[in-house]
């Protein structure tokens, strides 16, 4: 076993959650590759400077297959786990630098010292700012996460996480906190394994005191089963999950808020679709993996943005999300679309939040359709969202 195997090994064998390969050599095809644990194996996300590619281990191949990327390519590992966060440096000659970052404590290193440079979350007062979701506040979903310690505080390697889901919270409170409503009746589709379901109904019910009947929705019947058991376990007699397809979904309950993250290319246009048919009164959607109009690409005159792939691919991909929110304001919705997170943590970065209006100006709804259909028209574009509102009672 060489030295990068040793501690890459070590990090495994300690249980770390996430492992991060960084600091690419020239030849490296990625900038950096983050492996997060799963129920088996890891998943590693390779990414380049605008995709992500993904692909999974067993618990068996993991190692052999970290050390395979990281040999010559990568001259830093990061490993974050329950003890603390793993850092192993590599030189150009392959000599490995390795230590401890201790959570509560201090700083050893391969050779045995130690310093006092600690990693525990009494930081917070270098980064204080008021997050709805407050440290010291145990919030069960977050602690089951790996982002909250049992007394609610941040793990330092989780803070990121726990500003994203923050960022999350605020974007549905600007607009929650605008209504009086005391009860919500919520769909979150492709909701996975889901703990970012869980934070928004305890968001909903202990933040704001709602009344809440929330159903998580997803294809994969172990999933959730899991999922009940937390909402059970947690006490969250409101929330539901249920075995089910985005695409013909009966909600049981007049729908007041739809969320879908991150379903994949055309699921969120069934999701979307599904949520205008429902009238719902609140869309909160992140996009993912928008293939279909890259597809499809086909300039009538702008043959400039088909001549580079990599050019093509973002252009359909910002499209996609344009079209989505012009058939939104089109359907009723006063749409807007958000940065989610900045860019360097990950691509998906936008959010689309539509709220519904009694009132659109037909003039503003007629500008946003006109666009919708020049650009389909430029570009030989035909969006499913598009195509599903048209053979319904939409009036497209």
């Amino acid at each position: 076993m060489n030295e990068i195997e040793q501690y890459i090994s070590i990090m495994l064998s300690e249980g770390a959650g996430k492992i991060i390969l960084s600091n690419p050599a020239k030849d490296a095809e990625y900038k950096k590759i983050v492996a997060e644990k799963k129920e088996s194996g890891y998943q590693l996300s390779k990414y380049t400077d605008t995709q992500v590619f993904h692909e999974n281990t067993s618990p068996s191949d993991t190692l052999a297959r970290l050390c395979l990327l990281t040999d010559g390519r990568y001259r830093q590992v990061n490993g974050f786990s329950d003890s603390g966060e793993h850092i192993l440096l590599i030189s150009k000659k392959g000599k490995c630098n390795y230590r401890l970052k201790k959570q509560g404590g201090g700083e050893k290193s391969s050779s045995g010292s130690s310093s006092h440079t600690g990693s525990s979350c009494s930081l917070s007062h270098n980064r204080k700012k008021n997050y709805i979701l407050e440290e010291g506040t145990v919030i069960e979903p977050l602690v089951d996460m790996g982002v909250f310690t049992r007394d609610g505080q941040v793990i330092n390697a989780k803070y990121d996480k726990f500003k994203q889901i923050n960022r999350f919270i605020e974007i549905l409170d600007d607009e929650i906190s605008k209504r009086n409503a005391k009860q919500l009746n919520v769909i979150d589709f492709g909701c996975g394994k889901s703990y970012l379901t869980f934070v928004v109904y305890y968001y909903l019910t202990k933040i704001r005191g709602m009344e809440v009947k929330m159903i998580g929705l997803d294809l994969k019947e172990d999933v959730i089963r899991k999922c009940n058991a937390s909402a059970e376990k947690y006490g969250y007699d409101g929330l539901h999950f249920e075995l089910g397809d985005i695409n013909g979904y009966t909600a049981p309950f007049d729908v007041d808020m739809v969320i879908t993250l991150h379903a994949c290319d055309t699921a969120t246009d069934f999701a979307l679709f599904n949520a205008i048919q429902w009238k719902a009164k609140m869309i909160f959607s992140v996009p993912c993996c928008q293939h279909e109009l890259n597809a499809q690409m086909k300039p009538e005159n702008l043959t400039i943005l088909s001549e580079y792939g990599i050019l093509q691919e973002r252009f359909a991909a910002i499209a996609t999300d344009a079209i989505r929110g012009n058939l939104l304001t089109w359907c009723g919705y006063k749409t807007q679309l958000l940065e989610f997170i900045d860019f360097e943590h990950t691509p998906k970065n936008i959010l689309i939040r539509a709220v519904r209006r009694e009132i659109i100006p037909q003039a503003v709804r007629d500008k946003a359709i006109g666009e919708v259909e020049g650009l389909m028209k430029e570009f030989a574009f035909d969006p499913t969202l598009y195509r599903l509102l048209k053979g319904s009672d939409s009036n497209l």
